[in-house]
């Protein structure tokens, strides 16, 4: 409950507390990554995932798919995203809405995210009262959040009505985000520049869902944009088809992960002959196997 006594909104997302995006340019961790090739444990593992993603880069015609779950970008991870377009390192983006528009987007529009003192820093109660989202250790101001659902509404106000891919509306972000001279380092943005598209499977799993609900809403249903899964699929699946190897890098598991290894089988379905499964894949993630979520299986259980 908030009290007199309590902190103000101003107080809790302060200036000073932003994350700030690491620049991992201005490190070089080459070498340790090469000694952590003679330890063990997670150590090595890093050490050989590395090689086998420089594996994937030097491989001609081979499609390199990042996916992406959990709040990476809120978290301060997004310029290196950013780094892998620019570089020409991945040729694919698979993600949750989360990252691409709650996180991303929100940001491209001039919002940022802020640090907790400590996840528990404050009472839940508390932060709602005072319109500010909680994502473990950092705050969001949840009035932003309602523009950026409401800019969402607008892009969709703005387009045809038909159905769309996920990959469809999110180049219509870009280009707002372009038109609007907004996003210099927005993911969105840079990849619309750069004609890397971006799929998020669970669309509606995020602002977007909200915008789009109230663009529905507006419309009563009728001559209204909608987003088709199904297009998703089948436009991720072609491009499984149009290349000679492919290769995953991982942030998490989650839908991501499953969208992109499920790609391999529609390809099967769609030519009624084999397909190569993905020469090449890393994950990084925290989840554990034993439980039989897809975010923590094996890839070699992936390959049964």
């Amino acid at each position: 409950m908030n009290t007199p006594n309590s902190p103000k909104k101003e107080d809790i997302l302060n200036p000073t507390n932003l994350v700030e995006h690491i620049n991992i340019k201005k490190h070089n961790v080459i070498s340790l990554i090469e000694d952590m090739g003679k330890l063990a444990f997670s150590s090595r593992n890093l050490n050989r995932a590395a090689n086998i993603y420089n594996m994937m880069l030097a491989e001609q015609n081979c499609a390199i798919y990042l996916t992406i779950a959990g709040s990476l970008f809120s978290a301060g991870m997004k310029d290196i995203v950013v780094d892998l377009i620019r570089n020409n390192m991945i040729d694919v983006i698979v993600a949750t809405g989360a990252n691409i528009v709650d996180q991303d987007f929100f940001e491209g529009l001039g919002y940022r995210h802020y640090q907790a003192p400590d996840p528990y820093a404050h009472d839940d109660n508390l932060l709602r009262d005072l319109a500010i989202d909680r994502i473990y250790d950092t705050y969001i101001d949840e009035d932003q959040l309602r523009i950026c659902d409401q800019t969402i509404c607008d892009i969709a106000d703005s387009l045809a009505p038909r159905p769309y891919s996920s990959r469809e509306f999110i180049i219509e972000m870009g280009k707002y985000l372009v038109q609007n001279n907004l996003g210099t380092n927005s993911v969105v943005r840079v990849a619309y520049e750069h004609g890397i598209p971006i799929f998020c499977p669970a669309f509606s799993d995020c602002s977007a869902g909200f915008g789009l609900v109230m663009h529905q809403f507006k419309k009563n249903g009728a001559d209204c944009v909608t987003i088709d899964s199904v297009k998703d699929f089948l436009e991720i699946t072609k491009t499984k088809l149009n290349s000679a190897e492919s290769g995953i890098f991982m942030l998490g598991g989650g839908v991501p992960k499953n969208f992109t290894q499920d790609i391999v089988v529609a390809a099967e379905l769609l030519t009624d002959s084999d397909v190569k499964m993905h020469k090449y894949a890393v994950q990084i993630t925290v989840a554990d196997e034993r439980d039989g979520a897809l975010s923590g299986s094996t890839l070699k259980e992936a390959s049964s």
